[in-house]
């Protein structure tokens, strides 16, 4: 790894300062963004949504529990997977530990997919989760939220993901967080959703390696997330603990 510019210690105090002060318009930008995206109007649901769930059918209603805000994360899990999306994946063992602090906060978190609840469980307890996840094999949720397409609009050189006409995937399903509000009379509204390079913000191992010269270092991969693996399928090499003194 070449260094991009050896200077002195002054010089380099120098170059921190100036970058300090556009990190901090970017801190204030990131705050006014925040606000914008709280004061977003909602829309009221019109379905009642119903999903599969270890105690049998449950309602959208009912995943917020006690709370009266809902994040759901669109979890990619094909019904013929064995196990699930690798990249959605590194994002639930982010989110994961956050549930139980949230939940301190007035939100509950749940996960929803297409694979049969059986599988669900599963890969859940492979990975250590425990979140709510529910299936909606059965549910128009994913279709109506734009992250699952039929094989006849793969053929097409479009699909609707992203609030837009994009290239299809290769597969059935996408990715996407979608937040939901329920008020005092029990009615539930679409608060916001967010796709594609916007649900990098759940994914706080980008942060960390966002901080090093090398960043994430993919300029040589087929794509962006090609190094990421589920957690019990890395390199043991890579984990190895230091021996100091």
């Amino acid at each position: 790894m070449q260094p991009p510019q050896i200077v002195s210690k002054e010089q380099w105090l120098k170059a921190r300062l100036d970058l300090l002060e556009k990190e901090k318009a970017h801190s204030l930008a990131r705050d006014r963004l925040t606000r914008e995206r709280q004061a977003m109007p909602w829309v009221k649901l019109e379905k009642d949504y119903s999903f599969a769930g270890t105690h049998g059918a449950v309602a959208l209603a009912e995943l917020f529990g006690d709370k009266s805000q809902l994040i759901i994360q669109h979890f990619m899990f094909e019904p013929d997977w064995d196990q699930g999306c690798k990249s959605c994946s590194v994002m639930a063992d982010h989110i994961d530990p956050s549930v139980v602090r949230v939940a301190h906060r007035d939100v509950a978190y749940a996960a929803v997919s297409k694979a049969p609840l059986e599988k669900l469980e599963a890969f859940k307890k492979r990975m250590g989760w425990s979140f709510t996840w529910v299936s909606s094999a059965d549910s128009d949720f994913n279709r109506d939220f734009h992250v699952s397409f039929t094989e006849e609009e793969l053929k097409n050189s479009e699909v609707y993901y992203n609030f837009r006409e994009s290239k299809p995937f290769s597969g059935k399903e996408a990715p996407g967080i979608s937040v939901f509000a329920k008020d005092d009379q029990g009615v539930i509204y679409h608060t916001y959703s967010v796709y594609a390079r916007g649900l990098e913000t759940f994914i706080g191992a980008y942060d960390v390696l966002d901080l090093v010269p090398k960043g994430r270092d993919e300029g040589g991969l087929p794509y962006g997330m090609a190094w990421l693996r589920l957690k019990d399928r890395y390199d043991d090499q890579q984990l190895t603990p230091l021996t100091i003194g």
